[in-house]
């Protein structure tokens, strides 16, 4: 069986998403971190571009990789010059990587009109670029760039065009479909007539302009195809490139074609989530295999079977991919779906009564604009209050907020300073406080914390690190109900809590409240 080779390019072709911009540092984490996941290939980017790629490709020369081999990218000499003297060819062989990607143009249009040469002179700098790299002793790999298109275009000049990388020496040629819009029903025929075309082993390089890049780049392995190039979470200009994250698995789990190890699979998921860190870009949660909803499970129905059957609504187990199940609990959901929740959470809930009472609160809070699918603490603690013998480590009495702007002397102008005067109860014993903050929300929890710390000084430690507001109903203008979601953190951990009201400063002392309390229930604290 064709063992399936793996390339990367997120440090070059997903570099180019709006937004991303790795650091020297970052693409040399990013390199060991995908040698780790067993890639085959692994595009640093292109030396002869920019200074940063330059300094990357020094700084390489000292990594030891254990599977990976680093490539250097780059396009075909200049027009009617000479391979020898071409500065990019130049750069590609100074990089010192062992492998080289040479992108070249597989479309008579593309040549004739962005080229501005004829196709001939595309020809001749194809072949004439790789017979140099060659000659270094290097692996040559040529980007068809434009093939599909170019194909559709004129059959004839895009077969060529790849013909001659073939007979020039490249060790695989890549089909590209370059902006995305091929189908995969072409993409499997037109691999086949390349395939009869020319003799070195083809490759797929598919962008998700068309959202079939995954599907295209499967078909094109089922076509024979023995190379995929891709990008970690599908980063890439425009609409992104083939996902590797969901090619990974599909080849090695639903088309059983050996690829990485089941050791390296099960690392897919945290390779996913830390490139995202990397890029500084958020982990999509319904990304197929890696996301954290991927697996996660909302309607009772389906919850209720997954007790049962855990593959009964779930295409693979999740763990082999480093993932895990997960479940919502909501409107929608039924006693079961409460009980897997609270087993999962670690909490103890027995069938019957307890469930359906926590079901039906549920049911409740939702219809006045809770929602628990993101404040999962809050949906523990309506679990610990279910319990007839809960007492909790405090109980909220009243508050009060003002908001006030105050003229500063004339050159200073104006300031707005907010205060919170809060009453809390712990035990038999009433605390009664005043804090100043930097609006409402955090004066709310600086003098909630003060009144608190007394009793519970390890408080101090827990910190807000995150605060939306959602409007829930926009046509009712400012009587409108709106939720808050707080994420909370004491250095260690985090955890997120919800409030609702047609208020928000009460929807956010609420959630403010249950972040508190559900803190100290973890740590055992109760009065």
């Amino acid at each position: 069986m064709q063992r399936v080779q793996l390339y990367d390019t997120t440090l070059r072709d997903g570099a180019q998403q709006e937004g991303i911009s790795f650091s020297v540092e970052d693409k040399l984490k990013i390199v060991r971190k995908l040698d780790e996941l067993g890639l085959d290939f692994i595009e640093g980017g292109w030396p002869g571009s920019n200074p940063k790629d330059a300094t990357f490709f020094e700084k390489a020369r000292d990594l030891r990789l254990s599977t990976a081999q680093l490539c250097a990218f780059g396009s075909t000499r200049r027009p009617h010059a000479v391979a020898a003297n071409d500065p990019n060819l130049g750069a590609l062989v100074a990089a010192g990587t062992p492998v080289v990607t040479l992108v070249g143009k597989a479309s008579e249009q593309q040549v004739t009109r962005v080229l501005e040469t004829t196709p001939e002179e595309n020809l001749a700098m194809i072949r004439d670029s790789i017979g140099f790299l060659k000659s270094k002793g290097l692996t040559v790999f040529f980007d068809a760039e434009h093939f599909f298109d170019g194909y559709r275009a004129n059959r004839d000049y895009a077969i060529q065009a790849i013909r001659v990388a073939a007979e020039a020496g490249s060790d695989c040629v890549i089909l590209c479909d370059t902006n995305g819009g091929s189908l995969p029903q072409d993409v499997a025929a037109i691999v086949r007539e390349a395939r009869k075309a020319v003799s070195s082993p083809l490759g797929i390089h598919a962008h998700n302009d068309a959202d079939v890049a995954v599907a295209c780049s499967l078909i094109a392995v089922e076509a024979g195809a023995i190379q995929v190039q891709g990008t970690i979470n599908g980063y890439g200009e425009r609409c992104g490139n083939a996902n590797l994250c969901s090619i990974i698995p599909a080849l090695k789990l639903k088309m059983g074609l050996p690829c990485i190890s089941d050791e390296q699979l099960s690392r897919l998921t945290e390779v996913s989530h830390y490139v995202s860190e990397l890029a500084n870009m958020s982990p999509v949660a319904r990304q197929p295999y890696v996301g954290s909803s991927a697996f996660t499970h909302k309607g009772g129905l389906h919850v209720s079977a997954l007790a049962k059957w855990e593959d009964s609504y779930q295409h693979i187990d999740p763990e082999l991919v480093g993932n895990r199940s997960g479940v919502l609990v909501s409107e929608l959901s039924g006693v079961s779906s409460v009980i897997y929740k609270a087993r999962e959470r670690g909490l103890k809930l027995s069938r019957g009564e307890e469930a359906r009472r926590i079901l039906d609160q549920v049911k409740l809070m939702e219809s006045r604009g809770f929602q628990y699918e993101d404040a999962e603490a809050s949906f523990d603690l309506l679990i610990y209050r279910a319990q007839y013998d809960y007492r909790p480590p405090f109980e909220l009495v009243d508050f009060m907020v003002v908001v006030e702007r105050r003229r500063r002397p004339a050159a200073s102008g104006e300031e707005t300073l907010a205060e919170a005067t809060v009453k809390v109860k712990v035990g038999e014993q009433v605390i009664h406080t005043a804090s100043e903050g930097n609006g409402p929300v955090d004066a709310l929890d600086k003098a909630l914390r003060k009144a608190l710390t007394t009793f519970y000084p390890s408080l101090a430690k827990v910190r807000l690190s995150d605060y939306k507001v959602r409007i829930l109903d926009e046509s009712a203008g400012t009587e409108a109900q709106v939720r808050v979601l707080i994420a909370s953190t004491d250095g260690e951990h985090e955890w997120s809590t919800v409030g609702s009201s047609s208020n928000i400063i009460e929807a956010s002392w609420l959630a403010l409240a249950d972040s508190l309390e559900y803190w100290l229930l973890r740590r055992g604290q109760s009065s």
